[in-house]
């Protein structure tokens, strides 16, 4: 008796419950939109944050309800700007690709250590170490690898000490210039193949005691440049990237080499080093 009287408040409970639920999901419900299932279902899904929201979903509603742009996905591109575009009746230009670039040439050999560092190899580790990390230059990059560990797409490594990009797999997410302690990555217009690979601010004496591979704020990137689309700043060359046409004759004329041509053939070697 006392198993068909649990039996029957169970189901009772159930039933109860299986009701409640029923009525409180018809109450309660929310409309959605359906150009947001649409927007979500095109989007690639990485929930990587580049875009500024929590993730896929949260950028579709975004999308929708105008609080972001329909090309606002770094890890798109112009192919799914162009599907959100047509789902929101809109249209959308094509913009430039980016790609990370790490503002730094201080390999092993080239930059010179002020100690050794047998702690937890994490970048945000290695700044608070009193001198910010063994690394004698203040501004160069540290290589504890907490740029590679973020990437959602395995697209930058540590490769003898300083964090190398492959360009293929880069979607431009900014989770490695978010997560650098040094702020020394930047996303720059994948078609320019010139970049400057250095972010020391000291003087050109101060930075060739700490690093053979550092811009010394010579000027004569600046002097030379045609289209008048670099200059010296603060003792670093700066590139403008609007007016670059990466002829080269700023990295032809660097005594420093520190002008870099970035080609996809040596970051691939590199890479597979």
């Amino acid at each position: 008796m006392g198993i068909v009287i649990a039996t029957v408040c169970v189901a009772a409970v159930g039933l109860f419950v299986g009701v409640f639920l029923s009525i409180a999901g018809k109450a309660f419900y929310v409309e959605v939109d359906e150009r947001e299932v649409r927007v979500g279902e095109v989007l690639p899904g990485a929930n990587c944050g580049g875009c500024g929201q929590a993730g896929c979903s949260a950028m579709a509603h975004a999308i929708v309800t105008g609080a972001a742009p329909v090309n606002g996905c770094p890890v798109g591109g112009d192919a799914v700007a162009a599907k959100i575009a047509e789902i929101m009746g809109q249209t959308v230009e094509e913009s430039e690709p980016q790609v990370a670039f790490v503002k730094c040439a201080g390999t092993c050999v080239k930059a010179k250590d002020q100690h050794k560092y047998t702690g937890v190899s994490d970048c945000k580790m290695l700044a608070m170490v009193p001198g910010g990390g063994p690394k004698a230059c203040s501004f160069g990059c540290l290589g504890g690898g907490t740029c590679e560990r973020v990437c959602p797409f395995d697209a930058i490594h540590v490769i003898d000490g300083i964090a190398v990009v492959d360009e293929e797999k880069c979607k431009a997410c900014g989770k490695c210039i978010e997560n650098c302690p040094r702020h020394m990555i930047e996303l720059k217009p994948k078609k320019n193949k010139y970049a400057v690979a250095c972010s020391s601010k000291d003087k050109g004496p101060a930075v060739m005691k700490v690093c053979a591979a550092g811009c010394i704020g010579c000027g004569l990137c600046e002097k030379n440049c045609p289209k008048d689309a670099i200059h010296v700043t603060d003792f670093i060359a700066h590139i403008d990237y609007e007016k670059c046409v990466s002829c080269g004759i700023c990295a032809n004329k660097c005594p420093k080499k520190v002008i870099e041509k970035i080609e996809k053939p040596v970051l691939k070697e590199a890479v597979g080093q």
